[in-house]
């Protein structure tokens, strides 16, 4: 299907940090404007670009999303100009980006293709000024929930004081958020101090977030009503998600079967002909994200905690990770147990063999369980992953949370009780029933009509119409 300049509604910049936790849901939106007549072209960086195998991707309902490039200051990062600290490439990312992302827009009008406007990652503030240099439409999108976005910006505003003193210490509290215990808050709330930089990358959302004309919230509505609704009288709140693949929800885009851009490649063929070797609901699917570092310990303990279980189980371990895997436990559990370096998650949660999900609780693996309908184990590491999974447990009641010992370690009993809990325990039928009822929702809030699916048709004839 070729598509002419002319046939989209509006030409837009979609602007996602380095990650494919923010790679992933910031495309598939892409697909739903393009879907809608938007043309989306992808920006990332140029070092990533260059290891591209394409600068297009097809879509076969609306303008192909093009991706190009922008410098952040490291473009020949395969040539050893690695930043000396995440701090260093952030500030070069600011300084570099700002003034690429402003030559970029420049040429593309001088193209006859102009841009009407960027939506751009929480994490990347920055943007938005970019935006205003050229008059632009400015759309700032939120990859995690509204609840931990609600905590930041309260946190931002010094409406909660850090450290946590007096009434926080014992409970944290948003509007139309459910009290949290410390250890329930997001990492950097709970462990003031921790990770210091990201602290203020976190905090940097809110730097300018009033002068946003849109705020798009990687959710849908039913999940966070209540904040939702707290956070839509301070801005132009829109709810657009679950961005999962339309295959696995109303399959109106044809052929969204992937998100389509991997930063790391994932072995399909090997886990599919694996799990096809299985019974149903029989596998224990592990991962822990393209960004947690687990302890060496904490290693032992899954793997033990795994083997102990009887249950087959499929373990995605980067290579970067695979060191700390204890000897022999690959070739000891060769029948129970598979280990790869990367796996297409959609299609591992997809299977019937896969039983239940024990995950650090990222926003969008959470969000795949719920449309997928898998049961979770929780075993948060940091950021906001504590407070995904207080809402797994107790507010959609759609897992457990695995609880830590003393040197904040899941050992490998209690691994197994989680894992027993979820997949055939006291608990598991209200679980599936409560899966059920989420995933039903996650796909009617995209489906035609849906709460999704209306904001993004607000969206896009606001954008039509500039």
């Amino acid at each position: 299907m070729e598509v002419t300049k002319q046939a989209h509604k509006a030409h837009v910049l979609v602007f996602p940090f380095i990650g494919q936790g923010h790679v992933n849901p910031m495309l598939q939106f892409s697909k739903r404007l393009a879907f809608k007549g938007i043309k989306p072209t992808l920006i990332t960086a140029q070092y990533i670009f260059k290891s591209m195998q394409t600068t297009t991707i097809e879509t076969q309902f609306g303008p192909p999303i093009q991706i190009r490039s922008i410098s952040d200051g490291y473009d020949d990062d395969s040539g050893g100009s690695h930043p000396e600290s995440i701090a260093a490439y952030l500030d070069s990312l600011r300084v570099n980006g700002a003034k690429s992302l402003a030559q970029l827009i420049m040429r593309l009008n001088d193209e006859g293709d102009p841009v009407q406007a960027i939506i751009y990652d929480g994490f990347l503030p920055w943007a938005l000024d970019v935006a205003r240099q050229f008059g632009l439409v400015a759309g700032l999108f939120f990859t995690q929930s509204c609840t931990v976005n609600s905590i930041y910006y309260h946190v931002q505003r010094g409406l909660i004081q850090l450290p946590l003193t007096g009434p926080d210490l014992i409970k944290v509290s948003v509007p139309g958020a459910p009290e949290l215990h410390p250890f329930e808050a997001p990492s950097f709330v709970h462990t003031y101090g921790s990770y210091p930089f990201w602290f203020d990358v976190i905090l940097g959302q809110f730097s300018n977030i009033d002068q946003a004309d849109w705020v798009l919230c990687n959710i849908f509505y039913d999940m966070e009503k209540e904040v939702v609704d707290w956070m839509a009288k301070l801005w132009k709140v829109r709810t657009i998600g679950p961005t999962v693949p339309s295959y696995y929800l109303d399959k109106r885009l044809e052929d969204d079967t992937d998100y389509g851009l991997h930063l790391l490649k994932p072995d399909k063929t090997l886990c599919k002909n694996w799990l096809d070797s299985k019974p149903k609901d029989s596998v224990v699917y592990v991962s822990f994200g393209s960004a947690a570092e687990l302890s060496n310990e904490q290693f032992q303990e899954l793997a033990r905690g795994l083997k102990n279980s009887d249950l087959n189980f499929l373990w995605v371990v980067r290579e970067s990770e695979q060191a700390k895997l204890p000897k022999g436990i690959i070739e000891e559990n060769s029948k129970q147990g598979l280990v790869v370096g990367w796996a297409s998650q959609l299609e591992v949660l997809a299977h019937e063999a896969t039983g239940c999900f024990v995950t650090h609780c990222g926003f969008n693996s959470i969000l795949e369980a719920l449309s997928l309908g898998v049961p979770v184990v929780g075993v948060p590491q940091w950021t906001d992953q504590g407070t995904n999974a207080k809402f797994v447990e107790d507010i959609w009641g759609v897992g457990v949370r695995a609880r830590v010992d003393d040197k904040g370690i899941v050992q490998r009993k209690q691994l197994e009780e989680c894992i027993t809990e979820v997949m055939e325990g006291e608990k598991s039928e209200e679980i599936k029933k409560n899966l059920s009822k989420w995933k039903k929702l996650a796909k009617e809030a995209v489906d035609v009509g849906g709460s999704s699916d209306k904001n993004i048709d607000e969206f896009v004839a606001y954008l039509a119409a500039c």
